[in-house]
């Protein structure tokens, strides 16, 4: 049975931010109910028994995300890992969680040393540059979320930086690597700003593809750099695309370019194939009535990750295509077509491939 990734949401789409571009409020807005409340523990109890049970004695990954995951209280992620822990057996566990970081404190920022966790904390930059992440009353959250990555460093906790990459962050992508570095940020994700489903124009948030593609090769030629001086910054995108260069297994979802067996649960015990479509059409079922194993082999599991495998003829013929497997994720192609961004950035940068050849 292969390793297991389940996603939680212990607070549902409850946050105490108003980012102008959260992805998942707009998933939460496109289905009939917009929250399903905090998670209780029967139904984390469910979730652990049926993974567990599910993986067979090979890894499980558990990442909580939201919303904003940490308002379901630390008396449930302390109850979560205890739960885990005495039934784990010879499982290999391992713990995310994406955090806007403005409710981390020293007990957060502890409990998740303790446990290992990677915390994934959301920011886009410096001051400036992190304007699109608000609090509840549009006031800026930057003082808190740098205070929660200072507790997260004295802690010894392992984290990343995840930053939305919009038209603005774009084309100030040497500043805010600047920024990341100076911080001693050396774990960075940059994702680009998914349009809504309904779509939406160019703009601040949303990128055109020449300031995808200046993005893309400014940020690869810095990275490269970094490499060769010694002074590696991990960058997520870029080190799968070289591990795909090298013939390895890449490890972020989507890169491949189709869908695999992700499961989401909603604070109510819903069960999703993915974190974009956590949405009404796509409901696999409950966990407190159906586990992973039977929910796997639902019809519309599988056709969730048979939608994601074919390949457009144009992709096929491309010679970049090894790399950029069409776009990657499903959801990222849905959103917008940065075919000419991509080829831009391949045909300028591939032969700095090379210096990560073994």
């Amino acid at each position: 049975m292969p390793a297991l990734s389940v996603m939680l949401k212990p607070a549902s789409s409850a946050c105490n931010m108003r980012c102008k571009y959260c992805f998942y409020h707009d998933v939460a807005q496109s289905r009939e109910q917009l929250s399903f409340g905090a998670m209780s523990k029967k139904t984390a109890c469910a979730l652990i028994d049926s993974a567990l049970e599910f993986a067979g004695g090979e890894s499980v990954y558990f990442s909580f995300q939201g919303g904003e995951p940490l308002l379901a209280g630390k008396e449930f992620f302390r109850f979560f890992f205890e739960r885990v822990d005495k039934s784990k057996g010879k499982t290999r566990i391992n713990y995310a969680v994406q955090t806007n970081g403005t409710l981390i404190d020293e007990e957060w920022a502890e409990l998740f040393a303790a446990s290992g966790a990677l915390v994934g904390l959301s920011l886009d930059g410096g001051r400036d540059d992190n304007a699109f992440r608000m609090r509840a009353d549009f006031s800026p959250a930057f003082n808190d979320i740098m205070r929660g990555a200072s507790l997260l460093q004295a802690a010894g906790a392992q984290f990343n930086v995840i930053s939305v990459v919009t038209g603005k962050l774009a084309d100030n992508i040497e500043r805010v690597y600047k920024f990341f570095k100076e911080n001693g940020f050396k774990y960075l994700q940059f994702i680009p700003c998914l349009r809504p489903f309904e779509g939406a124009p160019e703009g601040e948030l949303y990128m055109t593809n020449a300031q995808y593609a200046r993005f893309l090769i400014v940020l690869f030629n810095l990275y490269v750099k970094d490499y060769l001086r010694g002074e590696y910054v991990s960058v997520r995108r870029f080190d799968n695309w070289v591990r795909l260069y090298r013939g390895e297994p890449f490890e972020e979802c989507g890169v491949g370019g189709f869908c695999s067996h992700q499961f989401v649960a909603e604070g109510n015990g819903n069960i999703y194939p993915c974190d974009f479509y956590c949405l009404d059409e796509w409901l696999l079922g409950n966990i407190e009535n159906r586990g992973f194993a039977e929910l796997a082999r639902s019809g519309r599991a599988r056709d969730f990750i048979a939608q994601s495998l074919p390949v457009p003829p144009k992709c096929r013929a491309c010679p970049y295509f090894f790399l950029c497997r069409g776009g990657g994720c499903k959801r990222a192609r849905a959103s917008y077509d940065y075919c000419t961004a991509y080829k831009a950035f391949f045909s300028a940068c591939l032969p700095l491939f090379k210096v990560f050849e073994k």
